[in-house]
This record gives structure tokens, sequence and C-alpha cells, in this order.
């Protein structure tokens, strides 16, 4: 029996089955050091701060123990990989625990997709928690693949890897009670609700925290963060590919604060974790700006494990889940091995896991186009216009002059004012919507991606329509993914062949891939660090300030479509 196991071994009885000896444990409730054994007993905790017998001792002299990361939020389709490929990616970093939503292979195929990422979630190193999605799609302002209510979500809610509600994005539904959005806030009231709220703040903050949501990844600036810790809310500190919160909610990290703060990424590319890291990243860099170690790790362990109920993990103790983080050095987050469940994360051990087999092929069932397909029929010269803020998702609501000719406004790279459209590929209606967007600094050519927050259908900027019509029928070729053109040829593209998100390949060949696309945008001229990714969230109606879907210009503030989309 495990528990007598348990017993025995902890209370020295008996012989256990793991050591780990030499090194000292960071306590992340005291700060303090702790010296002595850590006895393990299948996959948990038996035992700390004194000596015991093994079959099993590994020599950790000099080491520092803490306890596995938990990456509180994010998306594992924006590693553009597999579960299993994200896995052998980011465990060897630390992250013992991802909570994940699959809102983006949902959005392009409903149920099958969270059926796919439950299944996968069961067999990876780490512990993969998926949070049902709530939002598919994210507003009625977008066409997705699939629309998801909440008796669809009702019979996996007792699933081992489910993990409550996922971010419920749609806050203006939230505030305005409709129907459909309180059947799910009804549904898992008392369980976790997860919340996506930027910039909201007062009462209407008030009335959304009151639907029983009780975490929140959205805030960008001090003051904001500061306003929904008050009120109750878990702040989720991110530092993704696009949004990079980090260094500017740094200052409310203290010791006081971090039992109710804690890390994610949302989504982050495996190009960013090989240069930079993954939330190893975000420790160091916290550490290295002044903020305790005690409270970065906390907040990346303990915090976290509280924050979604998750009370078998978060420390290194006896009775909690045996993952661990074996460091060097503490300040740098500089990792010598880690342990997932009691089990070493290696090559060894990788390869023992059944594989799941991915779902979403053949997906992308766009429209026939032409090169009118992406003109701005208009008679007026006043035009809106996405306005970029790099390492943000949010946006500027800009105005310009832009005079038509011939019934069509045109790029101009003089002020940096270059053309999207974004195209419905679900096969549903053949939606086509066009406007302008400054702050790539694109010069000539274009670049097209499935990957388009939230409904996945085809977003494409560019400078010139046929270089737009090329890159936009190349993502139908290969079924998905990146594809940057230049004077009408393909200069680098990478596949995405599961639901138009998610490559079939190891990560080191995605990362790869990576490296040329991004090469090949700043020979377009491209200012950004992350064009593709930042492309992709031009498409979310549920961000402030301008967005656009296949539906047309949307005004988030407003909530409603200011430029119609065109049936072609």
């Amino acid at each position: 029996m495990t528990l007598s196991k348990h017993i025995a071994q902890g209370s020295g009885k008996e012989p256990c089955e793991l050591v780990l000896r030499g090194g000292q444990i960071f306590d992340v409730i005291t700060g303090t050091m702790i010296a002595g054994d850590i006895a393990i007993c299948g996959k948990t905790i038996v035992g700390i701060a004194d000596e015991y017998d093994a079959n099993d001792i590994v020599d950790i002299h000099g080491k520092t123990v803490v306890p596995g990361f938990i990456d509180t939020h994010l998306h594992i389709e924006s590693s553009l990989v597999t579960p299993f490929e994200f896995d052998r990616c980011v465990a060897p970093l630390g992250v013992t625990t991802a909570i994940c939503d699959p809102h983006e292979i949902a959005n392009v195929i409903g149920l099958d997709g969270i059926k796919y990422f439950l299944d996968a979630a069961q067999h990876c190193l780490m512990d993969i928690r998926v949070q049902l999605s709530s939002c598919v799609p994210s507003t009625h302002m977008e066409t997705a693949g699939a629309t998801i209510l909440a008796h669809d979500l009702e019979p996996f809610m007792d699933h081992p890897q489910s993990s409550g509600l996922a971010e419920f994005m749609n806050f203006p539904g939230v505030l305005a009670q409709l129907p459909e959005v309180m059947d799910k806030l009804s549904l898992f009231q008392g369980r976790h609700i997860d919340g996506h709220a930027p910039q909201l703040s007062g009462k209407a903050l008030n009335g959304y925290i009151s639907a029983g949501i009780r975490t929140e990844h959205e805030a960008t600036t001090v003051e904001e963060a500061r306003e929904k810790l008050q009120k109750g809310m878990r702040i989720l500190i991110r530092e993704g590919s696009v949004s990079k919160d980090l260094h500017a909610l740094l200052p409310l990290l203290t010791d006081i604060t971090s039992p109710y703060m804690c890390l994610c990424t949302d989504d982050r590319n495996p190009l960013d974790i090989a240069e930079q890291g993954h939330l190893d990243y975000m420790i160091r860099t916290a550490i290295s700006h002044g903020v305790p170690p005690l409270a970065v790790y906390r907040a990346a362990s303990l915090s976290a494990a509280e924050a979604f109920g998750l009370k078998d993990r978060g420390l290194i103790a006896p009775g909690k889940r045996a993952d661990i983080v074996v460091l060097n050095d503490l300040d740098t987050c500089d990792i010598h091995s880690v342990y997932a469940a009691g089990r070493l994360v290696n090559d060894h051990n990788f390869a023992q896991r059944r594989i799941t087999d991915p779902v979403g092929f053949n997906s992308v069932k766009a429209p026939h186009l032409s090169l009118d397909s992406f003109k701005t029929p208009s008679n007026q010269t006043q035009t809106d216009v996405i306005g970029i803020i790099e390492g943000k998702i949010i946006t500027k609501h800009l105005r310009y002059d832009i005079a038509p000719r011939n019934g069509d406004k045109g790029a101009d790279v003089t002020r940096d004012l270059i053309k999207i459209s974004v195209i419905e590929r679900h096969g549903k209606n053949g939606n086509i919507a066009t406007g302008f967007v400054r702050g790539f600094g694109l010069q000539h050519g274009a670049i097209a991606t499935t990957v388009c927050h939230d409904h996945h259908n085809i977003a494409v900027v560019g400078i010139d329509h046929n270089d737009m019509l090329v890159a936009a029928e190349r993502l139908s070729q290969i079924q998905g993914g990146f594809v940057v053109v230049k004077s009408g040829c393909v200069i680098a593209e990478l596949p995405l062949p599961i639901a138009g998100l998610m490559s079939d390949q190891p990560f080191e060949h995605v990362r790869e891939r990576l490296v040329d696309l991004r090469k090949a945008a700043k020979d377009l001229g491209v200012t950004l660090d992350e064009p593709f990714l930042q492309l992709a969230f031009l498409a979310l109606p549920v961000i402030p300030a301008l967005k656009i879907t296949d539906h047309g210009m949307i005004d988030v503030n407003t909530f409603e479509v200011i430029s119609p989309a065109l049936h072609r």
C-alpha cells in the first residue's frame, strides 16, 4: 500500500527509493536554508532535514534545491509544437507543472482539440493541467471553426487533468450577463475560474470579480495590478514572446505580496525559450533587478500551487509531490537537474512516454482569393489605424488621412502605414476584412500566418497586393503556419499542419525555422523583435483598443465593428 510505504520510509523504518544527498533546501515559506537529505518514495517526498538510507542515492553536494516551477497560464499551441514537444522543451528548465488553456486549437476544431490535450496531458513528464476553454469563439465579432457552450464542457469537468474554467476573455459579456456567459460561470461556481480583464477597473472590475473569477494575467502596470490584488485577485505576472509585463510589475513583487502573485508565460515560442529561457528567465531577471529570492521562488512555486488549489505541490516537504529543481546557483537560477513526480527529467524518461496521435490536420479551408481581395474600398480619407505597442498586445486606436485612388487605399511606407487583411479560413463564410496597421516598419513584401488569436483565420500584412496574395495562398498549400514573401516568392516558411497552429516536427526544427523567419522579416524592413505573434494578436477583439477580425475593424472599447468586412 502506497500510504504505508510513505509512512514507513518517511519515518526511517524502511529504506527510501531515492535520496538526494548533500544539498540544501531553499524553504519558500521562511526563506531559510535547510540541510539534510531529501527522501523520495515514488512520486512523493517523504522526508527532509535528516539522514535516510535508500536504494538509490544521488550526490548533490554544493547544490540548492527549490520546488518545481509552475507556469500558471499559457497556451501550449503558441509554442508551435505538440504538448509532448513542449514537455521536452520546457521541463528541463524546471517547469514541472503547466496550467494550459487549449482554446487555440478549440477555436479551430472544437472539443476534439480539448480532448487531445486532456489525453496528451496524462502521458507527459511534467504535469499539464488543462483549463476548459471558456470563450470559443472569444466574441460574436469573429468567425471561429467551432462554438463551445456550457453543456459541451460539463462532461470534462471532473477529468483528472482538468483544472477549472479557462480565462474568461469576454469581460463585456460578463458585465452584460449574456445568457451563454452566465451558463458557463454558473456551471463552474465553486471551482477555479481564470480571468482576462485588461485595463478593467472600478465598479466594472468589482462586478467582474464578483462572478467568481480568481486569477488574472492581463495587468500591464503596477497600478492596475495593485487594484486587482486589493480586490482579491491573484496576479499572474506575464512574460511571453509578445506580451512582456515582467519589468513593469516587478516593483509590486515583494515578500509581502508574493503569496498572491505568480508567474506565467501565456505565449512563448521555442526560439525565445532557447535564447532566454522560460520561467527560469523570469526568475533570474527578477532577482537581478533586486526582487528578493524568497518572493520570486515563492511566486514560481508555492503561491502558484495555492492559487490554483494544487495542495500537493509547491514545497520541498514531506507529503508533497516530488517536483524538484536542483540548482547550481540560486540567484541566476542555473539549473543542474530536474525531477518531475520523482522522475529525473532526461532523454531516457522522455522516450518512455506514450505519444498521443495529434488531431486537426487539413483545417485550412480558405476561399478563392484574387488581387482584389486585398483592396480597401473607400471614398473617405480619414482612416482608422491599429497602432502597435511593441512588447504589448494592447494597441492604440490611431487615425490617419489616407487618400483613396480608384476606390482603393494603398500602403504608405513613408508613414509606416501598411495593409492588413484577415481571411476566414474555416470554410464558414469566406469573409475578408482589410485595414491598416502602424508599427511593423515593413518596406516591401508580405507576412502571413494562420496563428491569429483566437479565431485563427489567416492574417496577412503587406505592401503589395500580389505579395499578400502569394503569402495567403501559400498558407492554404502548407495547411497553415508562417510565411514571408518578397517580390512574389516565398523566402521563408514554417508549416504548422496541426490545426494551422502546431508543427508535427521536433521543437529543435521549429526553432531553426523561426531563426530563418525572423531574418526574412528583418530583410523586409520589419523592426519588431517578434513580428509573427505580434501580428497574431492584432486580431484578438478582447484586447484594447483597435483590432481586426474577419468581421472588420473592431473598436474594443465600444465593443463594436466600426468598419465591416466585405463579402467578395
